[in-house]
């Protein structure tokens, strides 16, 4: 698995964290190992293409003059045995590509093993979310016009060579998808200022691209093979989200708000500083910490490990009635299930709580195995 140093080589993580992240953009050219360049080769990628059972109309688009392809135009729906699906269809797209069309496959990181590594390395070095998106294009095609992404950009292109626009302007911290029309299309064109740099990736090239960065890209010697990821750390959204769940304990949050009066709205006003102020120290409180690590770990990738026929062992506990040992709230959770379930194996109790890491259950685990409250079977 490519490594962070390895995927920035030869700028170093700590050059690219304090230089480049969350700033600029950054063009890293192949290095002669070719490590990044056989990511995803043609016969890769055609394999991939080739898995028709795998692929929707949400996964798999042909992309016409930066617009969708209607998915009655490449689809067709089969029966199978679990029913009807409609699914892209080979001979359509082999027209729609034959004929300028590029591809867009989606999330191809959790069906190709060298990339699943590559989008799991990414997500924990930056506390991120991951995406991806796999483009092909032929000579003078662009799958999308101008734009600028609400995620940090990984492009690493791995087959033929694409030209990349950068533009000068750039989004600040931009959250929320515009809607794909030609208006927006044409807000982006009028709103990107002028070019800032012009990049020609060759196989095996990285290009940075910070979030809210226009740019746009265009093969121009022939077919074109990238792989994209989009790394989507957590922001202040997180919190807003946590909020409502937090406050639901307190009666101030469950009361009923004044009425308003457009000529008294005194008791509103006061009733709403009180409700801020509480607001206020659920924001700061070590339960929205506990919470926002916990919806961090939920998003993070993590990798199949499958090895059959080899069954994996599974270590069995008991618990024994007596007291688990104090621990913080949130690891709380963790010893209710195990009294619920009675006996249990360790690694359906990492399982079942993903919000927390491996080492953080089996720690708890043994301080009740320590404590007399649960015992190995």
């Amino acid at each position: 698995m490519l490594s962070l140093d390895e995927l920035l080589h030869p700028v170093t993580p700590a050059e690219f964290l304090a230089d480049y992240y969350g700033r600029k953009p950054l063009h890293i050219p192949a290095q002669p190992d070719g490590t990044r360049r056989e990511l995803l080769t043609w016969d890769a990628y055609n394999y991939l293409l080739d898995q028709q059972g795998i692929w929707t109309s949400q996964s798999l688009r042909p992309m016409r003059d930066h617009i969708p392809v209607h998915p009655d135009q490449y689809c067709r729906t089969l029966q199978t045995v679990n029913g009807s699906v409609k699914r892209p269809w080979t001979p359509k797209l082999e027209v729609f590509v034959a004929a300028g069309s590029s591809l867009v496959a989606n999330e191809v990181h959790h069906l190709h093993p060298p990339l699943t590594r590559l989008g799991a390395m990414l997500g924990e070095a930056f506390g991120a979310g991951i995406g991806s998106n796999v483009y092909f294009s032929s000579k003078g095609i662009r799958a999308f016009g101008t734009h600028f992404d609400n995620h940090e950009v990984f492009a690493i292109q791995t087959e033929g060579e694409k030209v990349w626009n950068i533009y000068e302007h750039r989004a600040d911290n931009p959250a929320i998808s515009l809607p794909d029309n030609m208006e927006t299309r044409r807000w982006f064109e009028r709103t990107r200022g002028p070019l800032m740099t012009q990049v020609e990736m060759k196989p095996g090239d990285l290009l940075y691209l910070p979030r809210g960065q226009y740019h746009d890209a265009l093969a121009t010697t022939g077919p074109s093979l990238h792989v994209t990821f989009a790394v989507n750390p957590q922001n202040g959204q997180a919190v807003v989200a946590l909020l409502e769940k937090l406050a639901a304990g307190h009666a101030l949050f469950r009361d009923w708000l004044p009425t308003p009066r457009t000529d008294d709205s005194t008791a509103l006003k006061v009733h709403l500083q009180a409700l801020g102020a509480l607001l206020s120290d659920i924001v700061q409180s070590d339960g929205m910490v506990e919470e926002l690590a916990k919806a961090h770990q939920r998003q993070l990738d993590r990798p199949a490990g499958f090895s059959l026929p080899e069954l994996p062992p599974l270590t069995m506990y008991r618990t024994t009635g007596r007291a688990f040992p104090a621990t913080r709230p949130a690891l709380r959770a963790i010893y209710d299930w195990a009294i619920a379930e009675r006996q249990f194996a360790a690694e359906d109790m990492v399982a079942t709580f993903e919000s927390f890491s491996a080492s953080e259950v089996r720690s708890g685990l043994e301080a009740a195995e320590r404590a007399g409250a649960v015992e190995p079977l």
